[in-house]
């Protein structure tokens, strides 16, 4: 598709971006800063630099701005046009422009039925990472497209489960959409681009700021017809996303923790609050759908060897090592290398203090 942003909208994301640590400095009221028109915004927050900033904005090259996006490889498009994806413009200010990297119409298609966010802490559990990949693949392989941050943990594991999945996947940046953030996740941002889209409401090039992140958890609420939480703590910046869908009508879902768990503060919060139960894909289905109105598609099951399915059952269940072990029937010497198997296998994953637990 041909890039497209109006004049008025391509002058507002370079605004954004060139004021980045001006509106760093009011990110506890964003949502209001944000809906500022750009005079407007310059007055709040320009300081001393009100001046020089209305005459860089006064005498912007906008066809240069827009050159650099086509040198990045982005398409865009405007929230004058009407192909413009509907569900942003629930928000009080939506994007003025998205930048894609992997296909502007790719990622119109992805997010124009029912796609699902998976949210989370960048330091989950290995149990929550897992849980974010297993969802990510059985929605995936149920036809939904999956939506995330491609922060550390939650995220990631959320794109690489739908990534195994086959289908193509979304990651909303804080940062421009043709450069991986965090850089550790390279290589998870190639994968997504072959198949999905990244995007970002900022411009190719734009620094970093801490208020960015605010700002693409709106976008990841708004595209979403669902938002899951995995694990997170209670100052998660995942439940920034949850409260910004439940203030534009979009459902709450919440994966329940143990209730020691400082990861599980933020979903068992959203669950006593009313959120929906997510045990799996089918909970999510049938809060979108019906009950029994879609079934979740099943990745292909994997079995290991007869031998070593009670072992894996007891560890499943969160039995310690030794005990589950015992519970299998299997000595020492034999255990550790029924152990090694279902490791080797992708059974089971090894944990802190050589605890293992199972790969859903």
């Amino acid at each position: 598709m041909t890039p497209r942003a109006c004049d008025a909208c391509t002058s507002r994301t370079w605004l954004l971006g060139r004021m980045g640590g001006h509106i760093d400095r009011f990110r506890g009221r964003l949502e209001h800063v944000l809906e500022l028109d750009d005079d407007g915004l310059i007055s709040a927050a320009g300081g001393r630099t009100r001046a020089r900033l209305r005459d860089e904005l006064e005498s912007l090259d906008l066809e240069r701005v827009r050159a650099r996006s086509r040198a990045a490889g982005l398409e865009t498009i405007c929230r004058c046009d009407p192909a413009y994806p509907p569900a942003l413009l629930a928000l009080p200010a939506p994007p003025a422009v998205l930048h894609v990297a992997g296909g502007l119409g790719r990622l119109l298609e992805l997010t124009a039925a029912e796609p699902v966010a998976i949210v989370g802490s960048r330091r989950p559990s290995e149990y929550g990472r897992e849980v974010a990949r297993s969802l990510g693949r059985s929605l995936a392989v149920s036809g939904l497209t999956v939506i995330s941050g491609m922060a550390l943990g939650v995220d990631s594991a959320a794109h690489a489960g739908a990534l195994d999945g086959g289908s193509g996947t979304v990651a909303v940046l804080p940062g421009s959409a043709e450069r991986p953030y965090p850089a550790a996740k390279r290589a998870l941002h190639r994968r997504i681009l072959t198949g999905g889209a990244a995007v970002s409401e900022l411009g190719p090039g734009t620094s970093i700021w801490r208020w960015m992140f605010l700002a693409r958890n709106r976008i990841i609420a708004a595209l979403s017809a669902m938002i899951v939480v995995v694990e997170a703590t209670e100052y998660s910046g995942a439940l920034v996303t949850a409260r910004v869908a439940r203030e534009i009508g979009r459902p709450v879902g919440a994966v329940p923790g143990r209730i020691t768990s400082p990861q599980a503060a933020g979903p068992n919060g959203l669950l006593a609050a009313g959120a929906c139960m997510v045990r799996g894909a089918q909970d999510v289905l049938d809060h979108l759908f019906g009950a029994g109105v879609r079934l979740a598609g099943a990745p292909r099951a994997r079995q290991p060897p007869a031998e070593l399915r009670p072992l894996l059952a007891a560890i499943a269940e969160g039995h310690e090592t030794p005990a589950a072990l015992g519970r299998a029937g299997f000595g020492p010497d034999q255990g550790l290398a029924a152990l090694a198997a279902l490791e080797l296998g992708g059974f089971v994953r090894r944990g802190p203090g050589g605890r293992f637990s199972a790969i859903p």
